[in-house]
């Protein structure tokens, strides 16, 4: 079975290093230098290392690149698929400023990524997967024509995000972000992870397991905790409704501009993309297709066959059948 490679590319902002346990994760860390690393998965089965077609798939707040495993095997047979980690997840480094933790920072370390992925092999086609913090950042990147990316993005995939985020989303989200616990075993974390996070819908106990894998990372005493810096959590807890509220205006009209052939994928119960906002997405901008899935709430995980072949038709067909 293919596995994908973990790389690097550096990107502006200093980073720093791991604050000890129990310690205020919004206290000044040590600087490590100017720049910081975020990883990212590369996974390739084409047969061709330089293949031009490329798509890069971005994870959730609190999740990492990996997530992607399922999705990006079916993808790899036709292009190179790039799941970075962003950075303060998974392998990438941490931040020294926690503030620095919000999409403007996300969106210069994706640039960064795109120019050196294509700098080691010409892209000719870029797609873009983004599960809800993920497709924040996509728009972004898409929704400023004069950024420098090698190309346009061509196809936007945005899974249960969108310019309106439910105010009561984000309150259930923060009340879990950032409180990292210790846990004996990989299956005790993944069964606290599943208390959290049932709304992602059905999934075996198996599917769950590797799901979770990359979510923690070991203890030096023993036992793991969860992978990402816990600082993620300030600049989330500093935001206001009014602020939220006021942020809506400037994401719409990102993504007015976003000239990509979209995809919008919901979960038909979730709460965080509002199905009147969804309907909204389908009438302007780049009029998103717009495909849902029962028993599913935020955000659909792209594990189930059903939700793969939703993202594995639109990103694979002909120009054409696209349009249709």
């Amino acid at each position: 079975m293919i596995e994908p490679t973990l790389n690097y590319v550096l990107c502006p902002g200093p980073g720093a290093t791991a604050v000890p346990a129990g310690q205020d994760p919004a206290a000044a860390r040590p600087v490590t230098g100017p720049q910081h690393r975020m990883a990212y998965w590369e996974w390739n089965a084409t047969g061709n290392p330089a293949h031009p077609h490329v798509i890069v798939c971005v994870h959730g707040l609190s999740r990492q690149g990996r997530d992607f495993d399922v999705l990006a095997r079916e993808l790899s047979q036709h292009a190179r698929v790039v799941c970075p980690d962003v950075v303060g997840r998974g392998q990438s480094d941490w931040l020294a400023d926690p503030m620095g933790y919000q999409i403007p920072q996300y969106g210069a370390d994706m640039v960064a990524l795109l120019a050196q992925l294509h700098q080691q092999a010409p892209i000719a086609t870029l797609d873009w997967v983004g599960t809800s913090m993920g497709g924040l950042i996509g728009m972004g990147i898409t929704g400023q024509p004069d950024l420098p990316l090698p190309v346009p993005v061509r196809r936007l995939v945005l899974n249960d995000v969108g310019p309106v985020i439910q105010w009561q989303a984000l309150q259930r989200i923060g009340q879990y972000l950032g409180f990292l616990a210790t846990f004996e075993s990989l299956q005790q974390a993944a069964d606290a992870m599943w208390a959290i996070s049932t709304s992602f819908g059905p999934h075996t106990p198996a599917q769950w397991l590797e799901l979770s894998r990359a979510m923690v990372r070991s203890l030096p005493e023993g036992g793991v905790t969860l992978h990402y810096d816990p600082a993620i959590a300030v600049p989330f807890r500093s935001m206001t409704q009014e602020a939220a509220a006021a942020g809506e205006a400037f994401l719409w009209q990102l993504y007015d501009q976003i000239t990509a052939r979209t995809l919008l994928l919901r979960g038909a119960d979730s709460d965080l993309l509002s199905h009147e906002t969804a309907q909204a997405m389908a009438g302007r901008g780049p009029r998103a297709q717009l495909v849902e899935f029962a028993g599913v709430g935020h955000a659909p995980t792209l594990v189930a066959a059903d939700q793969v072949a939703a993202v594995r038709g639109f990103l694979l067909a002909e120009e054409g059948a696209a349009a249709a």
